[in-house]
């Protein structure tokens, strides 16, 4: 009787999405991963999983994550020899997850060097807590500077939950957006998974990314992989993810 009530479930199976672009792998440069062995083991299991390209995001933010092209590009160097190392044969770069402050601002206004993927993507997020007051313009200024914005996670926003208009201006101003997989897992709780599937629905979803920080990120990651309602809801999706593999 209580088999009527669990999950359907498939084969773990991740290829399709191929390439993660968010995540945060390099060890000792944020809240993400803590060890050298630590990112071994996560990029050895999501390659299970069937990802056969990472795209490391450390966090940027001044007053907590301070990075900069300097501490992030030699760690990547560090990672990709211990990939080497321990033969371990996946595609791996790095860029950042740029927090819209007021730093980033001046940054943005100083010319000076910006983390990018693929041609010219860069990854940008705004606070939990309230939206970045000069999003549009940042917007603006990056588009002119030829780089194509990114917004992670725009489901976590919950002050957006409510005026889903907001997303629209997002896309309307040329960004594309980017999903958790961790939130289509329920993982940030109902509010954010409902509101992410209807990202989807609505057509406005580009890329979805692991955000990947730790074991706990990557056990929900796992689980959610082999949910069928999950496969059905994004597996023919116009993801543009596997864009970035070569």
């Amino acid at each position: 009787m209580f088999g009527l009530f669990k999950k359907s479930t498939v084969n773990a199976d991740l290829s399709f999405i191929g390439a993660d672009m968010h995540s945060h792998l390099l060890p000792n440069l944020d809240d993400g991963s803590k060890s050298m062995e630590d990112t071994l083991h996560f990029i050895q299991e999501l390659n299970k999983l069937g990802y056969e390209k990472f795209i490391c995001t450390p966090h940027i933010l001044s007053s907590v994550h301070p990075n900069t092209p300097q501490t992030i590009l030699p760690r990547l160097a560090q990672v990709q020899q211990a990939l080497t190392d321990n033969n371990i044969k996946v595609k791996i770069e790095a860029a950042a997850e740029y927090m819209v402050d007021y730093d980033f601002e001046q940054l943005l206004k100083s010319g000076d060097e910006l983390l990018t993927f693929g041609k010219n993507f860069i990854l940008i997020e705004m606070s939990y807590l309230a939206p970045s007051p000069n999003i549009g313009q940042v917007i603006f200024d990056l588009r002119l500077r030829g780089l194509q914005p990114i917004i992670a996670h725009p489901e976590r926003y919950n002050y957006y939950h409510h005026q889903f208009n907001q997303y629209k201006s997002l896309k309307d101003k040329g960004c594309w957006l980017q999903v958790n997989l961790l939130s289509l897992a329920g993982y940030y709780g109902k509010p954010i998974k409902k509101v992410a599937e209807k990202l989807i629905a609505e057509g406005m979803i580009d890329l979805i990314g692991t955000d990947l920080h730790h074991q706990n990120h990557l056990n929900a990651v796992k689980l959610l992989a082999t949910d069928a309602k999950f496969h059905k809801t994004i597996k023919d999706l116009p993801l543009k993810n596997r864009m970035f593999i070569d």
